[in-house]
């Protein structure tokens, strides 16, 4: 390798941390809300963002664009995590002591009709097929473009969009006859 050839792959690195770094602040968060949503547990799922984030970083050097945007290589990161993680959850029995916590300024009424809304809309999501919940996440909760979220899960935008569509209507057909 020129001497050459190794400056640029090292100015590409040093580029790739930087956009990480500054994805981070942007996409932390939405990242540990996706990984709540399929494991339930807030502690776990921060650990796992940040565990997203330190495999990105130690990875980041073999990172190439390919059309592929650094925040949907992130959630993909994050989503084969989560897989690992439920694989490893399912060989363990774990009770939640407490799954609900009330803050000393908050009104437990408001929580409470949260709570049972949310409860609600978790459990009518079960009845969507596993890949229109996964649409549903990567777009609503993750913040992707259909055009990231494809990337993820190797679909066109426009299968994105429609597996969208068809879930947001059943969702809120189960949500009215629920109702």
């Amino acid at each position: 390798m020129s001497a050459e050839a190794g400056k640029e792959i090292a100015e590409t690195r040093e580029q790739n941390e930087e956009r990480l770094v500054n994805l981070y602040d942007e996409y932390y968060d939405k990242i540990a809300h996706y990984a709540f949503l399929h494991i339930g547990s807030r502690t776990e799922a921060e650990d796992l963002a940040g565990e997203v984030f330190l495999k990105a970083l130690k990875s980041v050097g073999a990172y190439q664009e390919r059309g592929t945007p650094m925040q949907a290589w992130l959630f993909r990161i994050a989503h084969n995590l989560v897989v690992d993680h439920l694989r490893k959850a399912a060989k363990r029995k774990i009770v939640p002591l407490d799954t609900v916590q009330i803050e000393s300024d908050a009104n437990p009424i408001t929580i409470a009709e949260k709570n049972i809304e949310l409860e609600k809309v978790t459990r009518v999501m079960e009845q969507l097929t596993q890949e229109q919940r996964e649409v549903l996440s990567l777009r609503f909760f993750g913040g992707l473009t259909s055009k990231e979220a494809g990337c993820i899960l190797n679909k066109s935008s426009g299968a994105v969009r429609e597996m969208q569509r068809a879930a947001i209507e059943k969702l809120r057909h189960l949500l009215a006859t629920e109702g």
